[in-house]
């Protein structure tokens, strides 16, 4: 599996496809999620936490092989407009194709409306008692809801490669996250599920809420780029016949100073909107009974157990320290799927322990008294020949998905 995921890795990296939290992140927003949920949708999640956290990788790691899957992952808002886009792009699709194309919205993202598409694709699973079906887009809705929760998915300078700032994407949220990640608060402020009544503006809430952090994310960057030269800046490895430059520890440490608490704020935040777009979903089917979906019908003791510890230590803050996310377990070749087959098809099985996982290589106000201050955006687009040259030109530089 190493073999497999190793290059995988490189490959995205190299590419420009860096994917939104990296594995890490991602995998962490699922396991959370789960804690998260009611009673009535628990025991299912629990008993399938393993492969809601594998699989929720799935979409990045089809990239490589499915040419239309990079767009679904981010929005470039300012491609429509620096000043005030949300005021200028259509909430709903149908809308937005026709004010701008549909050629235009997959060339610069479509992120928010995935989610919407990823969510009813969910409640079509819960109504058809699919358990496979339930656990992949539970998975993938929780990847795309990740995705949105990201500063750097919602600019056409993804990378920082417009504004000299090259590698600016895993850093923000790959190697903080990966680095700091036993300092990191994995606890939301309000940890619970709770239905949406309107998950279209919930989502570009959020992503609205993302674009508002771009200042401080570049801004804090070039602060730190003034004080500490490029030998200590960065670092350089040669793999697989390329050189590659990535942000050192050393600049890693000073951006965390500057701009970690966004970074934890937003990974933090993702898991509740996750959880509740699960519990809408499953309300919108008609609340199915999960339980009967399982083999056996009811949570085991053991299942009981661990859940408890683990819930624990979510609330003490200790999940990181006491190696219980699946993120930080070290790669295993994942088991076949019939663990998670259709109810009626399993025979009457003690539950699997989840399986160690690949190490990695809300809908509230941004304005909330918690959350990180928000500087207006400040994306440095212009050069000798325009803005739009340049950023014409950083697109065809650059994979045309943007990350």
């Amino acid at each position: 599996m190493k073999k497999v995921i190793l290059p995988l890795l490189v490959a995205l990296l190299s590419s420009g496809q860096a994917s939104a939290w990296g594995f890490f992140g991602h995998r962490i927003i699922n396991q959370i999620a789960v804690y998260e949920l009611p009673s009535s949708m628990q025991p299912f999640y629990y008993r399938h936490l393993n492969e809601i956290v594998r699989q929720s990788t799935a979409p990045d790691e089809r990239r490589n092989s499915d040419p239309t899957e990079g767009p679904r992952h981010f929005i470039d808002m300012d491609h429509y407009s620096e000043d005030n886009p949300f005021a200028k792009v259509p909430k709903e699709y149908d809308k937005a194709v026709e004010k701008y194309s549909a050629d235009t919205l997959k060339k610069y993202g479509t992120v928010p409306w995935v989610v919407l598409e990823t969510k009813d694709n969910l409640v079509k699973a819960f109504r058809d008692g699919d358990t496979l079906a339930i656990v992949k887009y539970s998975a993938e809705l929780g990847h795309y809801v990740g995705d949105a929760f990201v500063p750097l998915h919602t600019t056409v300078n993804y990378d920082g490669q417009l504004t000299d700032q090259k590698g600016l994407h895993s850093l923000w949220e790959s190697q903080l996250p990966e680095r700091f990640i036993l300092d990191y608060k994995l606890l939301d402020d309000k940890p619970s599920a709770s239905y949406i009544k309107d998950p279209l503006n919930a989502i570009w809430l959020v992503i609205q809420q993302s674009y508002g952090f771009l200042g401080e994310t570049f801004d804090r960057a070039s602060k730190i780029e003034k004080t500490m030269p490029p030998t200590v800046r960065y670092t350089f490895s040669h793999r697989y016949g390329k050189t590659q430059r990535r942000y050192s520890d050393a600049f890693a440490d000073a951006y965390e100073k500057a701009v970690g608490g966004m970074v934890n704020y937003r990974l933090k935040g993702a898991p509740t909107l996750v959880s509740s777009l699960w519990l809408t979903a499953w309300q919108e089917a008609g609340k199915p009974d999960l339980n009967a979906m399982m083999r056996p019908t009811k949570a085991t003791k053991e299942e009981k157990e661990k859940l408890a510890i683990e819930l624990a230590a979510w609330k003490k803050n200790t999940l990181a320290q006491d190696q219980l996310l699946l993120a930080q377990q070290k790669t295993k070749k994942a088991e076949a799927a019939d663990e998670i087959k259709p109810a009626k098809e399993m025979a009457p099985v003690h539950a699997p322990e989840p399986e160690p996982e690949a190490a990695p290589a809300p809908a509230s106000e941004a304005s909330a008294p918690d959350a990180p201050a928000v500087d207006k955006v400040k994306v440095k687009t212009k050069g000798k020949d325009g803005s739009e040259k340049i950023k014409k030109k950083a697109k065809q530089e650059e994979s045309p998905s943007g990350w």
